[in-house]
């Protein structure tokens, strides 16, 4: 939910959003802000090359198990492939499709047009006439009604939350569906354009919630042929996908079947890599990557090791600081400890070196603001809030600390020592205390022994400031109860990042959402600041503005020193047999498995 805005209450005082205004138009594509890329005769989407070979098979490894074929409910663990960011929208499709080369557009699929109006209180749709579902019949504005009311009623949370949003859904001639919103939202067009459409005609909604091994029909370009529960999901083309021809899809779709593999052991997955058994392996292990590529088939050119460069940001990996522990309340001491971790020694005693610090929630990006200065823009948005950003910060001169590697860097525990005295605290028989005399002692909880090596290398440092972290190991179960009753000092958190962060930013940083149970304000940030500039990037309609309301966000979210920053993967890496081929275009958001092809034998 969005903030309550006096912008908010004159909207919900106006009359109802009934009729499109005047100058409305359907058009071919819709983006957050600004225009979309592409004009609306684009031949196809710039990362896919149309003229990619047709056949052949690709295997992927998936780690994990499942016992479902139903994606989008709670019960039963779904199997990939099926409606998946990185296999694909396989076998069931959304309204519209995303381009991975723009921070947040959508193109046509099963809907060829979307209309909606300045201020986004409704979202018309109308669908393409060829769009059909695997067994022939077409997709009607019924099969997307009924969808989304099964989605709300049946499907997972994150479906009803979207759903709610909706004043009516009504069916408008032979192929439009109209969506009017209860409030006018910016995002939810293309929240809508992303949500699946399945046949009314196949579906019992009385059993919908139960999970199933029944092959599920669809509207993509492959069906369901073989089903191993927990070991194999394959899927083969249907030559007689309606879309195979539409721009937003030419050039995808390449092998005549993907075979997913299931292995419970990551290790497992890269020695069938390793075989040959499967084709391709994205690869998160910096150990691996540096150490493990010396098998044969590397060294005669079988296996390529892919580095794809995005313009993803980085996210935020690191330790969160409860703020409603009394020993966080102090910003100045938070500081401190966020820069009491030395990166440059555990970068390479424990990662051979191969990750970068993250120095924004946004690193990477246009949108992070390091090494950036504040624009007059920004400026007047923190202008109401003169104590919210550090001035180092707000020039972009700001940087964590670097140390010399050692692990005994005298200088950098200096720059940290000297930050707490300056915030009255003090060494006293070998151990820091606060002002009012109470020794600096926290806790960090890990799920399992998730990040031990990590914590122990911050508590190592810690201590020879004498600050007492101690190192608590829980399962699963009472980590997670822990998290929901914020009863812990300090966790290893990760929050991901996107070119186009929405309401997504008041679940974790918000003042509505720090006393809101299994919300991810793991930080109790409740900042005016910070829920000014959230509202600033809901609201914005152009990319710039957009932008200086990030950048905002990040200086204040730096500022206030919530997080120690960790670090980050700054490319993309894949292990690839050279059987499989790729174009040589990288989108913004970086490779893209559905536009893979087989090289013939």
């Amino acid at each position: 939910m969005r903030p309550f805005t006096p912008l908010l209450a004159l909207a919900l005082c106006a009359l109802p959003f009934a009729a499109a205004p005047a100058g409305a138009a359907a058009r071919h594509a819709i983006a957050m802000h600004g225009e979309p890329a592409l004009p609306a005769n684009f031949a196809h989407l710039p990362y896919a090359n149309p003229d990619a070979p047709k056949g052949g098979t690709i295997n992927h490894a998936v780690q994990g198990t499942f016992d479902s074929l139903n994606p989008l409910i709670i019960q039963g663990s779904g199997a990939r492939g099926i409606l998946d960011l990185l296999y694909g929208n396989n076998v069931f499709e959304t309204l519209m499709m995303r381009s991975y080369d723009e921070p947040f557009t959508l193109y046509p699929l099963l809907a060829e047009t979307i209309d909606t109006d300045e201020a986004r209180t409704y979202a018309e749709f109308t669908l393409d006439a060829r769009a059909r579902f695997s067994d022939g019949q077409p997709v009607t504005p019924e099969d997307v009604i009924f969808t989304f009311e099964l989605l709300r009623d049946k499907g997972f949370p994150r479906y009803a939350t979207t759903v709610n949003k909706l004043a009516s859904m009504e069916k408008v001639g032979e192929r439009g569906v109209r969506f009017t919103f209860e409030t006018p939202d910016r995002e939810l067009p293309l929240i809508l354009g992303l949500m699946p459409v399945l046949p009314k005609h196949t579906i019992d909604a009385a059993t919908f919630d139960k999970s199933t091994l029944a092959p599920m029909t669809g509207s993509g370009p492959y069906r369901i042929a073989t089903v191993r529960p927990g070991e194999l999901l394959e899927l083969e083309r249907n030559p007689d996908y309606w879309g195979k021809d539409i721009p937003s899809k030419r050039g995808f779709d390449n092998f005549d079947t993907i075979r997913l593999t299931y292995f419970r052991d990551e290790n497992a997955m890269f020695e069938a890599f390793k075989k040959g058994l499967i084709d391709v392996f994205p690869e998160g292990s910096s150990t691996r990557w540096t150490s493990d590529y010396d098998f044969p088939a590397v060294a005669s050119g079988a296996v390529a090791k892919d580095v794809f460069d995005s313009g993803l940001p980085s996210g935020m990996y690191g330790f969160v600081m409860n703020t409603r522990r009394p020993v966080f309340e102090d910003r100045a001491a938070r500081r401190a400890l966020a820069g009491l971790f030395d990166f440059e020694w555990a970068n390479q005693n424990l990662f051979n070196g191969v990750y970068t610090r993250t120095k924004s929630y946004w690193d990477g990006s246009e949108l992070g603001s390091h090494g950036v200065p504040a624009s007059a823009a920004e400026e007047a948005l923190l202008a109401p809030f003169p104590d919210a950003v550090d001035p180092a910060i707000l020039t972009g001169e700001w940087a964590p600390p670097v140390s010399d590697g050692t692990g005994r860097d005298r200088g950098f525990l200096r720059q940290a020592f000297e930050a707490l005295k300056a915030a009255g605290y003090d060494m006293k028989d070998r151990r820091m205390v606060s002002p009012d005399g109470q020794p600096f002692a926290f806790e960090i909880m890990l799920k399992a022994n998730g990040g031990q090596e990590l914590a122990l290398a911050w508590q190592r440092t810690l201590a020879s400031l004498g600050i007492e972290a101690s190192i608590r190991s829980v399962d699963a179960a009472q980590y997670q109860q822990r998290l929901l009753t914020r009863d812990y000092d300090v966790i290893l958190a990760s929050y991901s990042a996107s070119l186009s962060p929405g309401v997504e930013q008041v679940g974790r940083w918000g003042s509505a959402s720090k006393d809101a149970q299994g919300s991810w304000n793991f930080a109790g940030v409740a900042e005016p600041a910070v829920d000014a500039l959230i509202e600033a990037l809901l609201q914005a309609r152009e990319r710039g503005d957009f932008i200086e309301a990030v950048r905002a966000l990040d200086r204040t979210l730096l500022s206030g020193a919530y997080v120690v920053p960790l670090y980050h993967q700054g490319e993309q890496w894949v292990g690839r047999w050279t059987r499989i081929a790729h174009g040589g275009k990288v989108p913004l958001y970086g490779y893209q498995l559905p536009t893979w092809w087989r090289v013939a034998d």
